[in-house]
């Protein structure tokens, strides 16, 4: 019971962070150009970015399928983690605690998700438990 609270509290913070971003991405629209070409970024990826945020919170929340939740997960993995480094290596510490925020919070989700959802995912560290108690 308790493992499941953990996965609907990260789902949901994680959720939140991205669509928060999303959100900026589009409101504030110079300025995030501005940002990602500070960090070493072409500004064009703004609007790919906006879409793939959106598009992840939806796979993850709406698991139509396990193996596109997984896959969202895996995308916003390597999002958070090269966010993460690009802020570290332009000597940024504080612009990259959300990423760090980001993957704890993706990792406890990931890692709960079987205990929680019907459709077990094969990657999940929980899924021999989850299937064997079917």
């Amino acid at each position: 019971m308790t493992q499941s609270y953990v996965y609907w509290i990260s789902t949901a913070l994680l959720s939140l962070l991205y669509l928060a971003s999303a959100t900026m991405y589009l409101a504030k629209r110079a300025w995030v150009v501005q940002a990602l070409t500070d960090l070493g970024y072409p500004g064009y990826l703004v609007p790919f970015l906006t879409a793939v945020k959106l598009l992840g919170v939806a796979a993850i929340l709406a698991r139509v399928s396990a193996p596109l939740s997984d896959l969202a997960y895996a995308g916003m993995f390597y999002h958070l983690l090269l966010s993460g480094l690009a802020h570290l290596g332009v000597r940024e510490l504080r612009g990259a605690l959300p990423a760090v925020v980001g993957v704890v919070l993706l990792v406890s989700s990931f890692a709960t998700q079987n205990i929680a959802r019907e459709t077990p995912s094969p990657y999940a560290p929980f899924a021999e438990r989850q299937t064997s108690l079917n």
